[in-house]
């Protein structure tokens, strides 16, 4: 299995680190090189790109098995924190019509409408991380057990 993560910070490192233990490969979505030693650190593919512009993540989808929209905790422009959960959100989940992608992810709340009407038009099978964020090692977990889920279905 190959997971996309957009997002999640140092919790989504952690995640991307436990999936690669487990033998899955990890892509990591990153908007700034500082962050690609870290991402290569611990055997995952950086991916230059930046979930406000979905053109620069069409090709991060090439065989991925499951997309990890991990955004939850964004913080900034209001307006543009907004987009991520509404249409640039919704601009991914139709890039990966025609992929390998089996499953989505998606943490929080604010963008479930869109993705649940992703599901609905594609039939892709969807999950809802909605752990605590301040609670790293609980986090991980709760993704974890939402991927398996995931991986269930899509077989």
């Amino acid at each position: 299995m190959r997971a996309l993560i957009v997002g999640g910070g140092r919790r989504g490192l952690d995640l991307a680190e436990e999936l690669i233990g487990e033998g899955h490969a990890a892509r990591v979505v990153t908007r700034g090189e500082e962050r690609v030693p870290a991402i290569r650190a611990i055997g995952a593919e950086p991916w230059p790109g930046d979930p406000d512009r979905i053109g620069t993540l069409r090709y991060a989808l090439d065989n991925v098995t499951l997309l990890l929209w991990l955004l939850g905790t964004a913080t900034g422009d209001p307006e543009r924190v907004a987009a991520l959960h509404g249409s640039r959100l919704e601009m991914m989940l139709e890039r990966t019509v025609d992929t390998t992608v089996r499953g989505v992810l998606y943490e929080g709340r604010t963008g479930a409408a869109v993705v649940q009407a992703a599901h609905d038009r594609h039939g892709i099978p969807i999950a809802f991380l909605e752990a605590d964020p301040s609670d790293e090692g609980a986090w991980v977990a709760a993704a974890r057990s939402q991927i398996d889920g995931l991986l269930a279905t899509a077989r």
